[in-house]
């Protein structure tokens, strides 16, 4: 199950579908067994705080993801944990890339999935591997975004 939690101010502005698919396309690649997540929309305020507290980083930034990785006994299967999403930062990055925000919230959906599956680019073998599985859930859901370094 992947509930999609936007904050009141965004709830218009984007497509909770879109975020479904770009996660669901994610775990299928990465695995064969029945997961739950959440993905949070919210402000930059709210992001740069979390950022700051459990990053010591003081700014912004356009996703975190925070692994729970536990057995829900209400749902019988793990729950991952929950992938947050700067919508700000989001559509300001859509612009500077020449892309929909849309496409970019599905970026940041499928990036975030991924941290919360272990993968991680800090290393370069660690961040090739990711990059390339990154742009091929991509491409499988129709979208030719350059992957960028974080």
């Amino acid at each position: 199950m992947i509930i999609i939690d936007p904050a009141d101010a965004f709830k218009d502005k984007i497509e909770d579908e879109l975020l479904r698919k770009a996660a669901s396309r994610t775990l299928e690649e990465c695995l064969d067994e029945e997961v739950s997540l959440t993905i949070v929309v919210t402000g930059d305020e709210g992001i740069k705080s979390l950022n700051k507290r459990h990053r010591g980083v003081e700014e912004a930034t356009d996703v975190l993801a925070f692994t729970a990785d536990y057995m829900d006994p209400d749902l019988g299967h793990r729950y991952l944990g929950d992938v947050l999403i700067s919508f700000p930062t989001a559509a300001s990055q859509a612009l500077e890339r020449g892309h929909s925000v849309g496409e970019e919230l599905q970026l940041l959906a499928v990036h975030g999935v991924l941290h919360l599956l272990g993968y991680d680019h800090l290393k370069k073998g660690e961040q090739e591997e990711m990059w390339s599985l990154q742009k091929q859930i991509l491409k499988d859901l129709g979208l030719d975004l350059d992957v960028r370094e974080w």
